[in-house]
């Protein structure tokens, strides 16, 4: 298969002298088009945020070019040094296995180079990132029709939050028990933001489904249930998501994080903290 064309937004790849250590963003990757775009967005947003600091999107599956591409071609370009951030929201069989195999198969052969690869954007331990949470706060004010979002850092003011009286979590969904558990501590933290029962729902793999939360939320005696998107991207999932809470009688549906500005933050944090894994070729 014909190697994808290497591109970032507003750079070429040239060598490292004196620059900063390239950062390779890694995403999960669909057959939608909308996902792909958000990601490319989330680079851009990340270079613009990190002026002189090289970024590059790449995906698992469906979309080019992959991370192991990615990483050969800076080696060859002269870096000796890369920052891999995985744009998943758990630490399920992806980050376990996908990614450090990428790694190893653009290390195996070739220049020397050494790729630090951080922790996933959801909780690395028992509490979900402030950052994460604020963009998460964001895009459920962003469902308002007047387009209110209040504090600085993109949640709802307390006047506001009486918009409704319980929300549904809505992931993509897992099958690794640790991952389901990190998405609950998202919950957790989301319903203490705003004072209201959280409940966890999943697109795929695990139950309950969206609907079917907001069902439940519904018949336990909440009249107004809104649904925050747990996705990075936008695609079929979310859009399932969506129908099937709407149809349930959820009053709305958050956007997906995309580009969100404390999603820039929290990848920027990731990639300024310690290790979590490094491989030399």
């Amino acid at each position: 298969m014909r190697a994808a064309r290497l591109t970032s937004p507003g750079t070429t790849v040239t060598g490292a002298a004196g620059g900063a250590d390239p950062v390779v963003l890694v995403a999960h990757g669909s057959r939608d088009p909308r996902a792909a775009d958000a990601t490319r967005a989330l680079a851009r947003a990340v270079s613009a945020a990190r002026p002189g600091t090289p970024v590059w999107a790449s995906w698992l599956d469906h979309t080019e070019p992959g991370p192991t591409e990615v990483l050969r071609q800076l080696a060859v370009a002269g870096h000796r040094r890369a920052v891999l951030v995985p744009l998943l929201l758990t630490a399920a069989y992806h980050h376990r296995v996908d990614i450090p195999a990428a790694v190893a198969a653009a290390t195996r052969s070739g220049p020397p180079l050494a790729v630090r690869v951080t922790d996933v954007l959801g909780p690395a331990d028992d509490t979900p990132d402030p950052a994460l949470l604020a963009g998460l706060c964001r895009r459920l004010g962003e469902t308002w029709p007047d387009g209110s979002t209040a504090s600085r850092r993109g949640g709802l003011d307390a006047s506001r939050r009486g918009r409704f009286d319980a929300l549904v979590l809505a992931a993509a969904g897992t099958r690794d028990a640790r991952a389901r558990r990190s998405v609950g501590r998202v919950a957790d933290a989301l319903g203490v933001e705003f004072g209201v029962p959280c409940r966890v729902a999943y697109a795929s793999a695990a139950p309950p489904a969206a609907g079917v939360a907001v069902s439940r939320l519904r018949a336990s005696g909440a009249r107004r249930v809104a649904v925050s998107a747990y996705f990075l991207a936008p695609g079929l999932f979310h859009d399932a998501v969506a129908e099937a809470a709407g149809a349930a009688g959820a009053v709305a549906v958050a956007a997906p994080l995309t580009d969100a500005p404390e999603l820039v933050e929290l990848v920027l944090r990731r990639v300024d903290d310690r290790p979590v894994l490094a491989s030399t070729g």
